[in-house]
């Protein structure tokens, strides 16, 4: 009898309103069983009701829609994947501009964004504000995007000793934002152009700023103890863990487990029509259009950062960067 073999991904998800009014994380999840690449889109919204749920929606379907569309080419054009990226959060941000304009009452809402795509031992990101990327690699947890928040810096000023840290946890400032989408000019995109390469054993978690009401080396254990298990029950224990804090200001939690299984090579299925480019109904856009494209929208220019602290990581040769500083802040949540 013939059989599926091993999955490539494990991948399960959780949400939770925590104590807030309203719910404005989204999140969605696309890997469909037996294929070797797959993604993830979350946004965490801002603007109170009628602005910040709305608002992480159009994120997350904007951007659902875009990678939906070519995900088809994930695997044979993997070099395109960071610029499709770029035009599906410039897009997203476009939408968020056209809702305000014909909503004036929701101008001031926002989302964070990070989107994730998988192909085989290959991730790609893009990352716009405070949700973190984890990534648990032979016992040690490290944040792989930028933080465009007010933390980093404030927790400089603690290790130049200018801030006592009880003073940086509940700093005012902390959680303000040094870029978002809301429909302007996006000061910050962290989107690498070259691919981080997973090994078999990885635990990946993507969340919204809501898991950070456990510190990070609490949740690092808990990845620890039970990285055996599978990803719905991750998910499921991280979020326990949050709701059992009982804190009065949860913020709103999102969370999303990728174990990868193995990184066995994978083969480009193509035939047909579907082979050649010229005819492919799900081919990718030309590179430098793509660039253009997502420059023209963006009209920011700027290019992405280095990772904060210690945890960063450079996704070309996975090696630990050195902190770098931030803009001044754009907004909050």
């Amino acid at each position: 009898m013939w059989r599926l073999p091993e999955p490539r991904y494990d991948v399960a998800s959780a949400i939770s309103q925590g104590q807030r009014d309203y719910q404005e994380d989204a999140l969605v999840t696309d890997f469909p069983v037996g294929d070797d690449c797959g993604f993830v889109v979350l946004a965490d919204g801002m603007g109170g009701h009628a602005a910040g749920d709305v608002a992480s929606k159009l994120v997350v379907t904007e951007v659902y829609g875009a990678l939906k569309r070519q995900s088809g080419s994930f695997i044979s054009d993997t070099g395109a994947i960071p610029n499709l990226m770029n035009v599906a959060a410039a897009q997203a941000n476009s939408s968020i501009r056209d809702h305000v304009k014909t909503n004036p009452n929701t101008h001031g809402m926002g989302a964070t964004l990070v989107s994730l795509v998988l192909v085989g031992d290959q991730m790609y990101w893009n990352s716009i504000g405070d949700s973190p990327l984890y990534l648990l690699r032979r016992g040690k947890m490290s944040q792989l995007n930028e933080d465009h928040s007010m933390a980093p810096q404030i927790d400089f000023m603690v290790q130049s000793g200018l801030l006592d840290a009880e003073s940086a946890r509940n700093h005012p400032d902390r959680n303000c934002l040094t870029s978002v989408i809301f429909g302007d000019k996006v000061a910050k995109v962290d989107c690498p152009t070259k691919p981080y390469w997973l090994v078999a054993g990885d635990i990946i978690v993507l969340s919204s700023d809501g898991l950070q009401y456990l510190d990070e080396p609490r949740i690092e254990r808990l990845l620890n103890k039970n990285r055996r298990r599978s990803a719905a029950e991750i998910a499921s224990i991280l979020l326990n863990a949050v709701e059992d804090l009982q804190d009065p200001d949860q913020d709103n939690i999102s969370i999303s487990i990728i174990k990868v299984n193995h990184t066995q090579s994978i083969t480009k299925r193509q035939s047909g029509a579907s082979a050649k480019k010229t005819t492919s109904a799900t081919r990718m856009a030309d590179k430098s259009k793509l660039a253009e494209y997502a420059q023209a929208l963006f009209s920011s220019g700027k290019k992405a950062e280095p990772r904060r602290g210690s945890t960063s990581v450079n996704t070309a040769s996975n090696k630990a960067e050195e902190p770098a500083a931030k803009s001044v802040a754009a907004g909050g949540k």
